[in-house]
């Protein structure tokens, strides 16, 4: 299990947002470097909070998890950075860092790879999830379907898909990812946590 603690992050005094994006954290060099390490990871069938039966209705996708350790510092570093910036310019969340390792997230079309509506309530062994940060290593090109859609007001918004994008949202809420129609889907998914809201 990973913990990683975060300086504090720097206020810009901007309001919060349902959801923000960040482009250009990772070259396409270190894309490849990083989606080739997960690549040689050993897959595990995902299963949904503290439930360690896998549910096909619910979610279908395999996962692995990146403990901090030397071969993963510079992606633990480069991800705290980024999500210092943007909480401190759109969520203003009280935030300690990372307490669970980062997932690595495979959605396969050959098996209908999705997950429904959820939340990122997170397991109670942990501190509190807050924000919710994914990491989009796949090309576009490379699969069909598999929207990450966030649900924000009357209609639930599509994370654009661009290879290398991070997005980030507060982990209360809504979101899903769409079957995977054709392809495969890959992402890296971690959580910012912090002392309860109340």
């Amino acid at each position: 299990m990973s913990n990683y603690h975060f300086t504090p992050s720097p206020s810009y005094g901007i309001g919060e947002h349902s959801f923000v994006t960040w482009t250009n954290a990772f070259s396409e060099e270190e894309l490849l470097q990083l989606e080739k390490y997960c690549d040689s990871l050993e897959l595990t069938n995902s299963v949904v909070g503290d439930n360690q039966t896998p549910t096909d209705e619910t979610r279908i996708s395999k996962v692995s998890w990146i403990n901090y350790n030397s071969d993963s510092s510079f992606l633990y570093d480069r991800l705290a950075s980024v999500a210092r910036n943007l909480n401190g310019q759109f969520f203003k969340f009280n935030i300690h860092g990372f307490s669970e390792d980062i997932q690595y997230t495979v959605y396969d079309s050959s098996v209908n790879g999705h997950y429904t509506w959820h939340l990122d309530s997170g397991n109670t062994n942990f501190a509190p999830r807050k924000l919710s940060m994914v990491l989009q290593l796949s090309s576009p090109e490379n699969y069909e379907g598999g929207d990450l859609e966030i649900f924000t007001c009357k209609e639930p918004e599509k994370v654009k898909k661009e290879r290398g994008l991070i997005s980030m949202f507060p982990s209360f809420r809504l979101h899903r990812v769409t079957p995977v129609t054709a392809g495969v889907r890959k992402s890296l998914v971690v959580w910012i946590c912090g002392p309860s809201f109340v």
